[in-house]
């Protein structure tokens, strides 16, 4: 997708492409206007970049979790209800927001006294690791035993970047459908935990099954355990806490 659609040069891959260290190679199709050429050896810069992400994270001893979704499936308010349990358990939390545009979601998160810094995309549909290794500068000195990075609500992009996080978590919500894992599989292949949300919904969309998406993750090769949520009434918190404390302990 971001090799056809141009979302693939960000702040960082355009300034590696002025450099001269990534080169532009011929469009997959004629260029439309503001369409921009593939970038050869985009995806390996940014695995370098990660990796050197993934080193800082680890001297500071941050674990991180990359949040993905696609729009609307509740990524805010799980953190929203996150925070505030995981504050209260002594924990120090540190936020790294991604959008298009605005800073909506990093003012509600700032108003649980956590550090957050927004990255604002312009027109690119994921986060990369260049834009979370600057990001990650402005959160210097703030000490973090969990940062959580909110990935831009999109189902196929966010997956191809790495960004030096230790867990990949992707939440489905109700209102999506069922059908989320089987047409979007390399998202939910990669992922270490998969969260149902917005379960409260579950009345209301009868033709949600949970059972299902168990099903096809586990076809996608993937046998993490799917945890059904609702940042609403708090149910499966639990879960998702004792999840991230033994990830937390494990890394």
């Amino acid at each position: 997708m971001c090799n056809s659609c141009g979302c693939n040069i960000t702040t960082g891959s355009r300034l590696l492409l002025k450099n001269g260290a990534i080169r532009a190679i011929r469009p997959l199709k004629p260029a439309a206007p503001h369409s921009i050429e593939v970038l050869q050896n985009l995806l390996q810069d940014n695995d370098r970049q990660a990796e050197r992400n993934a080193a800082l994270f680890n001297a500071q001893g941050t674990v991180v979790f990359n949040l993905m979704s696609s729009p609307g499936s509740g990524k805010t308010a799980l953190l929203e209800a996150t925070i505030e349990r995981l504050t209260a358990r002594g924990l120090n939390i540190g936020v790294i927001e991604g959008d298009l545009e605005t800073e909506n979601d990093a003012v509600r998160l700032r108003k649980k006294g956590v550090p957050v810094v927004q990255i604002t995309t312009g027109m690119a549909c994921h986060l990369d690791a260049a834009m979370i290794g600057s990001a990650y500068q402005q959160l210097a000195g703030a000490a973090m035993d969990i940062l959580f990075i909110e990935n831009v609500g999109n189902l196929v992009c966010p997956a191809s970047f790495a960004l030096g996080q230790h867990y990949d978590v992707v939440l489905l919500s109700v209102p999506e459908g069922d059908d989320k894992p089987e047409k979007y599989p390399v998202m939910f292949r990669l992922a270490d935990k998969v969260l149902v949300t917005k379960t409260d919904l579950l009345p209301y969309f009868d033709d949600f099954s949970v059972a299902r998406v168990r099903d096809e993750i586990s076809l996608l090769a993937n046998h993490t355990d799917v945890l059904e949520v609702s940042s609403k009434t708090g149910r499966g918190m639990d879960g998702w806490l004792d999840w991230l404390a033994g990830a937390l302990a494990e890394a």
